[in-house]
Parts: structure tokens; sequence; C-alpha cells
């Protein structure tokens, strides 16, 4: 496992150092000091896990994990991350952004290996889960080509395939969602939330790019955060500023803005 040491003091990185020369297939491949530091290091050298303080000069913790958000593309891992701080208090902001655990300083062994074993354990899961996540990718492909007698399915306007169904992992599972079971769909940065009847599925893509694969016939993107499943819409209300209101047979209220009206409207009266 690729580790990185993200601390302002010394001796706090020495400590984890020291700790983590005790693991099996560990490669340490660097330390910062400061939260910029840290986000360049991430970029560079793509660490599995960063050993990372809450508290440091320039950017908190938190605020590296935020800039390496922002600037994430489609097919970019972030590390799992194992806050080593002297302060408690931010403990449910950690568990909030997924970290693999919270140690305290100053650090006990034995609770730091614990620490360590739940990464080794989870990034073993996460292999393990792409691995399965290429399996289904490859037979829900053979089943297109299947489908159309060995030939991709074709687009309205014949440059593709369109989605059937798209791939959710979640919680330590995988499945599939029928695009028609969706109702609308919502982004938010490199993440979207299928939202589906009662349920919300969120799948890491960009919303440009999974509209570039949905039936343009069954789908129109109604505002820069939003696509929507037409068959579902039942009325369109004129709100402020020339935009409308989308209302789904649910009763769920959607905005439509006016640089997507003209197309919307094109595609409902097709």
């Amino acid at each position: 496992m690729r580790v990185l040491i993200v601390d302002d003091e010394a001796l706090a990185r020495q400590r984890v150092r020291r700790l983590l020369q005790t693991e099996a297939d560990v490669e340490v491949v660097g330390e910062a000091e400061t939260g910029t530091e840290a986000v360049r290091l991430i970029r560079d050298t793509k660490p599995d896990l960063v050993c990372l303080d809450v508290q440091m000069p320039e950017l908190d913790g938190f605020g590296v994990l935020e800039a390496l958000r922002v600037d994430e593309t489609p097919g970019d891992d972030l590390p799992m991350v194992l806050f080593v701080t002297a302060y408690d208090e931010h403990a449910q902001r950690a568990f909030d952004v997924h970290a693999v655990d919270y140690v305290l300083k100053p650090v006990d062994a034995d609770r730091f290996h614990a620490a360590f074993d739940r990464a080794r354990t989870q990034r073993a899961h996460a292999v393990a889960a792409e691995r399965l996540g290429q399996l289904l990718e490859s037979v829900r492909h053979l089943e297109g080509d299947a489908s159309a007698g060995g030939a991709p399915r074709a687009t309205a306007n014949g440059n593709g395939q369109h989605a059937s169904r798209i791939l959710v992992k979640a919680e330590g599972r995988m499945f599939f969602v029928k695009a028609t079971d969706i109702d609308w769909i919502e982004a938010d940065r490199n993440y979207v939330r299928l939202h589906v009847g009662k349920q919300s599925h969120t799948i890491r893509e960009r919303i440009s790019r999974l509209e570039e694969t949905l039936d343009p016939r069954l789908f129109a993107r109604i505002h820069r955060s939003t696509i929507v499943n037409l068959n579902r819409v039942r009325e369109m209300q004129q709100w402020f500023s020339g935009d409308y209101v989308v209302l789904l047979d649910d009763g769920t209220r959607l905005r439509l803005s006016r640089h997507y009206r003209d197309r919307v409207e094109q595609q409902m009266s097709a």
C-alpha cells in the first residue's frame, strides 16, 4: 500500500513513519507539512492512503480533501484518509467525509495498527469491487451486442448506443438501475444522483458524460445540474425571468432554465 504522511509537526510525522515500518507491503511515498503541499503530493504520487492531520498551516485537512474534490476528474480515485490529530471535536466531520478512521495523538501503536488494518481491508474490498464492476460492464456490453445480432444498438442519429441500464456501486454491493426507471437526475460536482421512485442512488460520473449515454427521446437536460425523464413530466409552468418549473407526476418541481428551454420543447414535441 502506498502511503503519504501529512502533518505540520516533524515528530508526529516520524511517529507515523515508524509505525508504518512495522506494516507489511507499505511504501511511504512522501511527507508534507502543509495542506497546500499535501494537495500537490497527492496529485503527483497518487497514494492509496493519506495519514492526515486536521489543523495545519495554509490549508487544514478538510481543506485538502475539498481542494482534491474540486479538481477531481472522471477516472481519478481519491485516496483513503486516516486522520491522525490531537483534536477529537472533528470526529463527526471526519465520518461525514468517509474517513477510514480517526486516531488521536499521542498515537497509540495498537490503535494505529487497528486503523491501518481497516484501511487495508477497505482497499482490498475496493479492488475486488472494481474487478467485479469491470466484469459486469463486460457482461452488459455482451448483452447489448447479442440483442442487436452482434452489432451495436443504434441511437436515433446512428452515432452510438444508448445506455439501457446504469451500474451503481453502493455499500459494498453492485447492481443495475434501468434507465427507464429513472425519474430525474441531479449533479453534485463529479457525482450524479439518480432519483428512482422513492429511492436515490449516487454514482461517480459527470452529468455531461452521463447525458451523452442517455436516449434523447427519453431524457432531456433542463438545467446545468438536472436531467429529467420526459415520460415523468406532467406539465411546465412559467416562472420568473423566462424560466419554467417542470412538474413531475410525483409532484417533484424542477427548474427549467432559459438556456435549455428551446431544446426541451423540441424534444417533447418530437
